[in-house]
């Protein structure tokens, strides 16, 4: 194949890693919770540590909770990737991205916060205190 960058004019890739949140629209008991709220929070973080980031429109999602005896928890999940450049993916972005993941867990409420970067799914269960 020939070179992509210079028969679309453009410039070199900065963003290499993909990197994705999932941000659900009801708690673990299927409450409703501000989706948009946690959406632009998750934008913002993404902005800042790794250039842009995209939100696309809901889709509709389903999470089976095995601690609540394997209820299904149906929501309205709208997911949130960036390409971030590699010498971006480090230990200080790392600490800021856990920092939100784990609060969104906390304070969301929600059984399971997932994350998946370069096509490996991150689940987390247990969120560090405030």
């Amino acid at each position: 194949m020939a070179d992509v960058r210079s028969q679309l004019g453009a410039r070199p890739s900065i963003g290499t890693v993909q990197i994705t949140l999932f941000i659900p629209s009801v708690d673990r008991d299927s409450q409703p919770i501000d989706r948009d709220l946690w959406c632009r929070a998750a934008l913002e973080v993404l902005g800042r540590l790794f250039r842009g980031a995209t939100a696309f429109p809901p889709g509709r999602g389903v999470w089976r909770d095995d601690d609540q005896g394997g209820v299904l928890v149906f929501d309205e999940t709208v997911l949130v990737t960036s390409y971030a450049a590699e010498a971006d993916v480090n230990d200080v972005a790392f600490g800021e991205l856990r920092r939100f993941l784990h609060r969104m867990g906390r304070e969301a409420r929600q059984g399971e916060v997932g994350l998946v970067i370069d096509g490996s799914y991150h689940g987390i269960t247990e969120y560090d205190p405030e």
